[in-house]
Parts: structure tokens; sequence; C-alpha cells
């Protein structure tokens, strides 16, 4: 288990919030898209119950333009 583990989709947009990301719209299924207006960045995010898998969360970090470290912080 890697220091990305156990975050549920509830703590995960809770951090995004901070990061500036805020709700665009509803893509297919279950999935969101977050937008940045400051980074002009978007995310996307599946909205699912329990955790999130870690390499899905670096997914988004990576499309967020968020260092791991940062998100940690």
């Amino acid at each position: 288990m890697g220091r990305l583990s156990g975050f549920k989709y509830r703590q995960i947009v809770k951090r995004l919030k901070a990061f500036g990301f805020v709700f665009d719209r509803q893509a297919t299924g279950s999935h969101e898209i977050w937008y940045n207006e400051q980074t002009n960045r978007y995310t996307t995010i599946p909205n699912h119950p329990g955790d999130m898998p870690e390499g899905t969360l670096r997914a988004i970090l990576r499309q967020a333009g968020i260092k791991p470290e940062k998100f940690l912080r």
C-alpha cells in the first residue's frame, strides 16, 4: 500500500477544492469533470464508493498538475 492509497471520493474532492478546482460537468457514467480556472486544467474523477485505487489517484493528480507530495500536505 502506497502513500496515496486509502482516499475516498469525498476526501479527494475536498483537497482538489482547496487547490482551486470546481465541478464543471458530469461525464459518462459516474465520472465527473473538474476545472481549475487559474491553471486552466481539467481532471476527471470517478465517483465510486470505497477507496480510490492509487494509480487512479495518481492519474487524477497528473491531469490536475498537482505533485503527490503537495496533495498529501
